[in-house]
């Protein structure tokens, strides 16, 4: 299967599948010399990881799947530092119950990718969706943690990447308090929205169905500069990086979308001189600008669909002999009811790869 890598300096090839032995990422590009702290990984990946409390809190949202997700660094890493070779981290499955699957080994999930992986292999895991699973993105969780040591080490203690729920089951944070995230499990950056978007949320689950909804990203910290035109701009390769993520269906930089209303005179960003650096009165192209990074924090908001697997019955086909027939299912197992939670720790992942990639190929841009 090829397009298991991301990055063109900086690279991470992921591998596994959601109910096999292990997953795990492999590291190319790591400047020799990075400090490397697995613990810092290993935090990362317990923000992510199925089982997970917020606040000693269990989550209405999340699936009741337990991993431990410990992360093992297999190669690369010598005495604390990246040795300039590929970095391999392993980690193990230890909770797949793929009995519970059973009923769906001829049947295709609506909502999944069940028929588009058979129709592009001719056959597919379909224990938890094999590789197309959710359960894949620990790998990019664990990259992404090396990802961000490298560039707290290169670009210094302004730099950071925080995401977190901006609305979730149609409820929208109606402030950004950004010490609220890690108060509460929808990863909420208001907790009075966080309370009534829990409380949906329980609704759903004792109904069998899902939600969706949406998370903001702020990477603050970032140089001028950065991006490749034309085709790889940084607000392009941010795109593909959060678009990569199964649940993700779409994506906004800045205004966004709102931008469509607004004259050019509100949209453009205006610029001041201060201590003989650029600043901007407003940040409506969201730190991007031709596609290169203008020193501002660069903001984003991604879209996340409503998790598939409902415990509702559906209309969908089967395979039959080759052949489609209709069908009725109904989904078994453990499942998330909203993916905004844990999806946070992977789109910081996700703009960590993106952004480490960026600075690499930006020391190329000229003497």
């Amino acid at each position: 299967m090829s397009g298991s890598t991301f990055g063109k300096i900086f690279r991470a090839t992921t591998f596994g599948e959601s109910h096999g032995t292990a997953l795990g990422v492999v590291i190319d590009g790591v400047p020799a010399g990075t400090k490397i702290d697995a613990a810092k990984i290993q935090e990362r990946l317990d923000r992510r990881r199925p089982g997970a409390k917020a606040n000693g809190k269990s989550n209405a949202a999340v699936t009741s799947r337990s991993e431990a997700d410990k992360a093992q660094i297999l190669s690369g890493v010598f005495e604390g530092k990246a040795q300039g070779t590929p970095i391999a981290i392993e980690i193990l499955n230890t909770s797949q119950h793929s009995s519970d699957y059973a009923n769906i080994k001829d049947t295709f999930r609506p909502g999944h990718a069940d028929y588009t992986y058979w129709q592009k292999y001719g056959f597919r895991d379909y224990r938890g969706g094999g590789r197309a699973s959710g359960r894949e993105t620990c790998a990019r969780v664990a990259a992404g943690a090396v990802a961000l040591q490298f560039l707290e080490q290169t670009l210094g203690k302004k730099f950071s990447v925080t995401a977190y729920t901006l609305r979730a089951a149609g409820i929208s944070c109606n402030k950004i308090d950004l010490k609220a995230i890690e108060q509460n499990p929808l990863r909420a950056a208001d907790l009075n929205a966080a309370r009534a978007m829990q409380a949906k949320i329980e609704e759903l689950r004792a109904a069998g169905d899902s939600a969706g909804g949406i998370v903001e990203c702020q990477i603050k910290g970032v140089p001028a500069g950065l991006g490749e035109p034309v085709f790889e701009k940084l607000d392009a390769t941010l795109a593909a990086a959060m678009l990569s993520v199964g649940t993700i269906k779409g994506i906004e930089f800045g205004a966004g979308f709102d931008a469509a209303d607004l004259t050019g005179s509100q949209n453009n960003d205006q610029i001041k001189a201060k201590g003989g650096k650029a600043t901007f009165a407003t940040n409506n192209a969201g730190g991007i600008l031709g596609g290169i990074s203008n020193g501002d924090t660069i903001i984003f908001r991604v879209a996340v669909k409503p998790v598939p697997s409902v415990f509702v019955e559906q209309k969908t086909v089967r395979n039959k002999n080759g052949k489609l027939a209709d069908a009725s299912l109904k989904i078994q197992g453990r499942h998330d009811v909203c993916l905004c939670p844990r999806i946070v720790p992977v789109v910081e992942a996700m703009a960590a790869l993106a952004i480490a990639d960026a600075v690499l190929q930006n020391r190329a841009a000229r003497v």
